[in-house]
């Protein structure tokens, strides 16, 4: 089953300290960063590639070196993808974390919000898929209307959704599985009611080291303990790994539970790896992990 994720390419220079700074005129001295490949579409993309699923991304970037970095990174790590150039240029973030892997997203420059896409090339992208995540990217949108009358499912992550924001809805409209996190959620649980009432299949919230829940659209609740990670190294893709381990186990037709548990655990390998995914992510090393952690449960 082929997955197509639209959009979510970045560049992006991600700059760590002990604590987030205060909001005063300071000089920081020492503020170690480092920098690649960013947004949701790539990790998404690396983490099921790595997990062995068959994966095709369509994003944006500009005609300039950090573009081409992204092009050649994705490419060396396997991932099969399709760009269309971006007149702004490849957009770029710059990422403020702390030791506790909080973070303070910059955006230096920004995609636009249209641009001149081949509608065939993606009709026929959308047509070869099994299944599509649509992020919810400002140049995705005007590909919502292809995915009209699409027979296979289709997800999207709101990531920190508050609940009422109208950008979101296009994207809750196209979808019927649903991924958000809590961070602007404080009570989630009504807003994930809002959701099923509004005929989702499923919705997941992810709450960070606080784990994750999932509703079913029968009405069924379901919990799930963050796997704490060995060390805080880079939080950046971490909800993309979850994400894309929870999809994993889903398109492998896996009791909805366990695919919370893989979710958990890529979550957890890509907080201690420093870039988007951890190198030694694996479908082998998944399993072998979920015996370890979870088999006997």
């Amino acid at each position: 089953m082929r997955t197509l994720i639209l959009g979510g390419t970045t560049f992006d220079h991600i700059v760590t300290l002990p604590e987030l700074p205060a909001p005063q005129p300071q000089t920081i001295h020492r503020a170690p960063f480092h920098e690649g490949t960013g947004s949701t579409g790539a990790g998404k993309a690396l983490a099921l590639t790595k997990l062995g699923l068959p994966v095709t991304l369509y994003s944006a970037v500009g005609d300039d070196a950090y573009g081409r970095h992204i092009v050649a990174d994705l490419r060396a790590q396997g991932v099969d993808a399709h760009y269309v150039l971006d007149p702004a240029g490849t957009e770029r973030h710059i990422n403020l974390m702390d030791a506790q892997g909080r973070r303070i997203s910059l955006f230096i420059t920004q995609a636009s919000p249209t641009l001149a896409f081949d509608h065939a090339q993606v009709a026929g992208l959308i047509r070869a898929s099994a299944c599509v995540v649509l992020n919810i990217i400002s140049y995705c949108q005007p590909l919502i209307p292809l995915l009209r009358d699409y027979p296979h499912p289709i997800w999207t992550d709101l990531h920190d959704y508050d609940g009422h924001n109208p950008y979101h809805q296009p994207f809750i409209e196209a979808a019927q599985y649903i991924h958000l996190s809590s961070d602007n959620l404080p009570d989630y649980r009504p807003v994930m009611e809002q959701l099923r009432a509004a005929g989702k299949r499923l919705v997941v919230c992810t709450h960070g080291a606080a784990g994750a829940t999932l509703l079913t659209t029968a009405g069924q609740w379901l919990e799930q303990a963050a796997v704490p990670a060995p060390a805080v190294v880079d939080s950046n893709g971490a909800g993309d790994n979850f994400f894309a381990g929870f999809l994993f186990g889903f398109l492998r037709q896996e009791p909805l539970q366990k695919c919370l548990q893989y979710a958990t655990l890529c979550g957890s390998w890509c907080v201690g790896a420093f870039g988007l995914v951890d190198p030694q992510l694996s479908s082998p090393r998944l399993e072998e992990e979920w015996q370890q952690h979870f088999g006997n449960a």
